[in-house]
């Protein structure tokens, strides 16, 4: 079967480039994916859409790589791949366009989905019940329309939106994922992401830096994006430097991290704390950003007094936390013993 073959060739090649071999799971699932190829391209005229499909597990095991490598060498006009930061950056911009118009969201959604066959999620994770609901919704009509989705997350569906205090306002979202969708717990034995790093270029090029004295020294700027004006200490040069303080101790969207990623490629984070020192809204900024951060593959340099073992060891108490964790042992770390540069 052509689609199987192409498939794995290309996902078999791409893994020889990377210097390592298929895993047991890693098969088993590139042939369920094989499967939803050949149920989406084929000529048999089917009386329902193909089975969507949401696959989760630990961070590294090739979930998003696998699921990106057959999207691409889907043969179909009408798809669509988002990251789910991105997304709903657009989703909320639609919205706002037909605002005056009748049923507003389900007008967005249609533009933002763009007709397709199929919708691919990279990385879907919940932490918003603003975003909880229009997910949902998102869900609910797209499902409603015969639309196939593909998903890839870090969280079982039961653990999206972990939060105890908003997790209800997603149960309606969860219940169409369980309904709707084949479930796929990827679970191999390997962390990839520990094995292959490049480290030269993007937020995988960055660093985190223990220093001595964690005070930013400096006369502060101002930044205007989005209509909004925030104080930092620079942004010159394509370059953004702030403290922690400043990007996460004042309420910011993610919406305005995303324009702040598109607009500088390089980043410098200072005086980040002790994770257990930042209230619960601090934290959970921190963690979207880490996110915007990764998906846009800015270059970012961190400093703490803290060595970056210390801060994820205080951060995995908030049990969230595992995927901003997971993205920052990205980084090349540097000790306090080290000379780090100067800001």
């Amino acid at each position: 079967m052509r689609v199987t073959s192409t498939l794995f060739s290309i996902v078999e090649n791409e893994a020889a480039d990377r210097g390592y071999i298929l895993d047991g799971e890693q098969r088993a699932l590139l042939n369920r994916l094989a499967q939803l190829d050949a149920a989406l391209t084929g000529s048999t005229r089917r009386s329902a859409p193909p089975r969507s499909l949401y696959i989760y597990g630990d961070a590294g095991r090739g979930k998003s790589w696998l699921a990106d490598s057959f999207y691409s060498a889907l043969p179909l006009r009408r798809k669509t791949r988002v990251h789910f930061h991105g997304f709903f950056d657009e989703l909320h911009r639609s919205i706002h366009k037909h605002r005056d118009e009748h049923d507003a969201v389900t007008r967005a959604i249609d533009e933002v989905t763009k007709n397709s066959q199929l919708i691919f999620f990279d990385e879907l994770h919940v932490h918003d019940s603003g975003d909880a609901r229009l997910l949902t919704r998102l869900l609910d009509h797209v499902f409603s329309r015969g639309l196939t989705v593909l998903a890839t997350s870090n969280y079982a569906p039961d653990d999206l939106l972990p939060n105890p205090i908003w997790h209800h306002t997603f149960e309606p979202g969860i219940a169409l994922i369980k309904t709707q969708m084949d479930r796929w717990h990827l679970n191999g034995p390997t962390d990839y992401r520990t094995v292959t790093r490049d480290h030269s270029r993007g937020f995988a090029a960055g660093t985190w830096s223990a220093v001595l004295d964690g005070g930013t020294v400096g006369a502060p700027t101002t930044l205007t994006l989005l209509g909004r004006t925030f104080v930092v200490m620079s942004a010159t040069n394509g370059e953004l430097v702030a403290t922690f303080e400043q990007l996460c101790g004042t309420a910011t969207s993610t919406v305005e991290y995303l324009a702040w990623a598109h607009a500088f490629p390089r980043w410098v984070i200072t005086d980040i704390p002790r994770f257990d020192d930042a209230d619960r809204e601090s934290q959970q900024r921190f963690i979207n950003l880490v996110d915007v951060l990764v998906d846009a593959d800015v270059t970012v340099s961190f400093t703490s007094t803290l060595e970056l073992s210390d801060f994820l060891v205080l951060a995995s108490a908030r049990p969230d936390a595992f995927r901003m964790s997971s993205r920052l042992r990205l980084l090349r770390s540097t000790t306090a013993s080290e000379v780090a540069p100067e800001i």
